[in-house]
């Protein structure tokens, strides 16, 4: 797919194409123009059509992979904010682009290539270690296909390929360009450089009250009251309507039967295979095996690998009729007889035997009642809401709906965001965050609709009044203000000693002036390259003596951001590479790779701004449902 064109290399030319990347990819959107048409398509390039049911397929499948490679599964909510749907969108677009370039010039795939491509899939293996057809069918339905429209995306994928391969494929970076490159990404510098102590600050004269409360009105998100807010709410939690519930006997007994099959973990068994062309060399082989020659010697003397022999963990119905019946029928350790199969005759060997295990009723019982009763619970919850929703539509305000339908119902003078009243105690709220997230996100004096937390509790609220933030009292917060501005003015003192030292280390081409004044020594680096981190500097100080000429002098933080630091530039060197060095040609490898991969991108875009492209983003909204 276009999207897994290219892959930047994590190496030290890396850094310098992601921006060239990101700019050619953003340059897809160009010749874009959003409509809102009638068509039953997403996007329209030139005069070909990428259908909904496509985008759809393509988007599912786009998240499936996500999840997959993260190891969590990815909600609607989650690739909205990754952006998948658009991704997935534009990768279509330039898809299609690139199709009509391959039509035009006739470029097509023999039927002997896709059948290749596909038998060459390794997830489409069966238990043999081949192509298995029915494996085949059931991984691409997953994904959204029949046979004919997977055959057919290979097919397209691959005369794609040869379209950007003729692209691609030659194309040499100079080596003296690359060279300078390198000489660039591992030039390394020396600094001499000195800590400035905080007493080197001096002394800072206590503020009046005049400057403290310009301080403190210039920093009112630290020094207000939070906003508060009257609400009432009426909930209704499981553990609420948990006595108005009971599960039988026979419930219990139904679900177990429902799930009978997840109460039955078939017999597994590890189990080996070699293949043999014949019968007599099966049975041979089989001859000394039961004279005391190993499974693994016989795969040996066949100069097979154990992976070779390996067919994993199966049970019987994994094998098919004639090999499960062979090998469910040996002991652990057991070598059965030759066995015809469609590749000659086979020998199997059972490793390791994992017997049937078997949950019963009783023991299946504690887990299923509780399931069952959160269930019933939870349809008694919506009981109770509609019967809350049935007396509100009837003129009932929310204590009176809540009181009718059984709910509880509460009255919270102020809370704020982090549930806690003026007063500093725990306010009587639920210790929820998507609680709190709607009581803070509601409109003043609407009574809202029902909503469910995550835990199953069902709510209600209303906010009947908001207490905005105030200023504090400036004698409530004087000392925390006056330790704040003090801090700030040293931070600041320290800072003007800083610029004025490193102006008289430059002219000087020496820091020993500035070591006496702060009563410090001079201190010297090792050679550092653009991507060393130190506690002595932080990333922008060390930006700061790779962007200034030798014998320049700046200053900075250290790493913690708690001191200042004045550095001298005393040394830069640049690393003398051969041309005809490995690492050097390794580097031209690489970045004429990533900059023919960026050839591939342009050619997209160019198709692209030449057809035309019509996006219906309505359509699209309807498969990633979000407004973009």
């Amino acid at each position: 797919m276009l999207q897994q064109m290219r892959k930047m290399s994590k190496s030290w030319v890396s850094s310098i194409f992601l921006g060239l990347l990101a700019l050619s990819f953003g340059m897809w959107g160009i010749a874009d123009i959003f409509t809102g048409n009638t068509d039953t398509a997403v996007a329209s390039v030139g005069k070909v059509k990428i259908s909904v049911e496509q985008f759809r397929t393509e988007y599912q499948n786009r998240i499936r992979n996500e999840s997959n490679q993260r190891g969590t599964t990815i909600t609607n909510e989650q690739a909205h904010a990754m952006g998948l749907g658009q991704d997935t969108l534009q990768s279509l677009i330039s898809r299609a682009a690139l199709d009509q370039i391959v039509q035009r010039h006739g470029l097509t795939l023999s039927d002997e290539a896709v059948a290749s491509q596909i038998r060459g899939v390794a997830a489409f293996n069966g238990p043999l270690g081949t192509f298995d057809r029915q494996t085949f069918q059931r991984i691409i339905a997953d994904s959204g296909f029949t046979e004919q429209t997977f055959i057919a995306a290979i097919r397209s994928d691959g005369a794609r390929e040869q379209l950007l391969s003729a692209v691609r494929n030659g194309f040499k970076m100079p080596a003296g360009y690359v060279r300078a490159l390198f000489s660039y990404l591992n030039e390394a510098r020396a600094v001499h450089y000195v800590v400035m102590p905080a007493s080197a600050a001096g002394s800072v004269s206590d503020p009046d009250d005049k400057t403290l409360a310009a301080y403190e009105k210039a920093h009112a998100n630290i020094f207000s009251t939070p906003e508060y807010r009257q609400l009432t709410y009426a909930s209704v939690s499981p553990a609420d309507v948990r006595d108005q519930v009971k599960v039988t006997d026979e419930q219990i007994k139904q679900e177990y039967e429902v799930r009978r099959s997840q109460y039955r973990i078939p017999e597994k068994r590890d189990i080996e295979q070699i293949t043999f062309k014949d019968e007599a060399s099966a049975k041979a082989a089989k001859a000394k095996i039961d004279a005391g020659t190993s499974f693994e010697t016989i795969a040996t003397e066949r100069k097979l690998k154990p992976d070779d022999i390996k067919l994993g963990t199966l049970v019987q119905a994994d094998l098919g009729e004639d090999r499960g019946k062979a090998a469910f029928a040996l002991n652990e350790g057991g070598v059965s007889a030759p066995i015809k199969s469609s590749f000659g005759y086979v020998l199997l060997h059972v490793t390791k035997i994992t017997p049937e295990k078997i949950t019963t009723l009783e023991e299946a019982t504690p887990a299923l009642k509780k399931e069952i009763a959160d269930q019933l619970a939870a349809a008694k919850i919506v009981d109770v809401t509609n019967a809350y929703e049935d007396a509100a539509s009837g003129g009932a305000n929310l204590a009176e709906a809540a009181q009718k339908a059984g709910m509880h119902v509460h009255k919270i003078p102020a809370v704020d965001a982090q549930g806690m009243t003026p007063d500093g105690k725990k306010a009587d709220v639920p210790d929820n965050a998507e609680f709190m997230k709607q009581v803070f996100a509601a409109d003043i004096g609407m009574e809202g609709d029902p909503f469910q937390v995550k835990d199953g509790t069902s709510f209600v609220l209303k906010v009947d009044g908001v207490t905005p933030p105030k200023l504090k009292p400036l004698d409530s917060v004087r000392v925390k203000v006056a330790a704040m501005w003090q801090a700030e003015q040293r931070k600041k003192q320290l800072e003007d000693l800083a610029k004025k030292l490193s102006t008289e280390a430059e002219k000087s081409g020496s820091l020993e002036s500035a070591a006496k004044t702060l009563g410090v020594k001079v201190q010297q680096s090792d050679g550092m390259l653009r991507n060393t981190q130190s506690a002595n500097f932080s990333p922008e100080l060390m930006e700061k003596i790779f962007a200034v000429k030798p014998a320049s002098a700046i200053y900075g933080n250290t790493a913690d951001g708690e001191n200042f630091v004045i550095a001298l530039v005393t040394g830069v060197a640049h690393p003398n590479i051969q041309i005809d060095s490995p690492e050097l040609q390794s580097g031209i490898d690489q970045l004429s790779q990533q900059m023919a991969g960026d050839f591939a991108v342009l050619l997209a875009t160019a198709s692209r701004n030449k057809l035309g492209v019509t996006i219906n983003q309505k359509n699209v909204e309807t498969v990633i449902g979000e407004n973009s």
